[in-house]
């Protein structure tokens, strides 16, 4: 398929009414014609990857092609000034985070990216930071522990911003990190507990929420290798 032709399709799958649903959950509906990511995805295993596709997916500004370039392209072929460019296109959470999720955190950028974003002010830039270092906490499983630290310096750094958006992500990157192992549970637990005495407002809403999970029984027992009974 050609970019006309996936752009044909997308606009045969609008769904108007689901479009204008997505407001409700925080979407921009700009450009957005309201097919589904399972619809998404089910089109990008019929293209396979294609860096230069993805490029002009990105281009056509439609939401749906977006998300679909960064299904289809290739982490390897990714420069960092691709990254730069889309992440300043970034105009909703959703496709921050299918960004980070589907592409971004596969790329070599992606710690550089992840710490240099999160001291950015632009509200998805900033977010695309944390989601990025929610996403290498989960994935990313050769890292070394003390790979995290400069993460967890990060969430403390930007924990007062009190932008809906960024806080959700900061409070993400906290958990999954406190999650990946016990010793970075305990050090992001105790983090979190800094957090939820802070002054901040949106300081302590993270903590508050991440020490609650990441000392409750059943995060603890996953991290012992136990299994909660049912």
């Amino acid at each position: 398929m050609d970019l006309s032709e996936i752009v044909a399709r997308l606009h045969a799958q609008a769904d108007p009414a689901n479009a204008a649903g997505m407001a409700r959950y925080g979407i921009s509906t700009r450009n957005t014609l309201g097919v589904s990511v399972r619809s998404l995805r089910l089109m990008a295993r019929e293209i396979g990857r294609n860096h230069e596709l993805a490029l002009d997916l990105w281009e056509t500004d439609i939401r749906e092609a977006r998300i679909l370039a960064s299904i289809i392209d290739r982490p390897a072929d990714v420069i960092e000034a691709q990254m730069e460019h889309w992440a300043a296109g970034f105009d909703s959470w959703e496709v921050c985070d299918q960004c980070c999720s589907n592409l971004f955190r596969k790329t070599s950028f992606a710690r550089q990216k992840a710490l240099e974003w999160s001291r950015r002010d632009a509200l998805f830039v900033k977010r695309a930071g944390f989601v990025l270092m929610a996403q290498l906490a989960v994935h990313d499983r050769r890292a070394e522990a003390n790979a995290f630290d400069p993460f967890l310096d990060a969430v403390r750094r930007e924990a007062a911003d009190d932008r809906n958006m960024v806080k959700k992500a900061v409070n993400w990157a906290l958990r999954q990190i406190g999650k990946r192992d016990a010793a970075l549970n305990r050090q992001a637990a105790a983090l979190a507990d800094t957090l939820r005495h802070d002054p901040a407002p949106s300081a302590r809403w993270i903590g508050a929420d991440a020490y609650r999970e990441l000392t409750g029984e059943a995060v603890r027992l996953r991290l012992s290798g136990c299994t909660a009974n049912p």
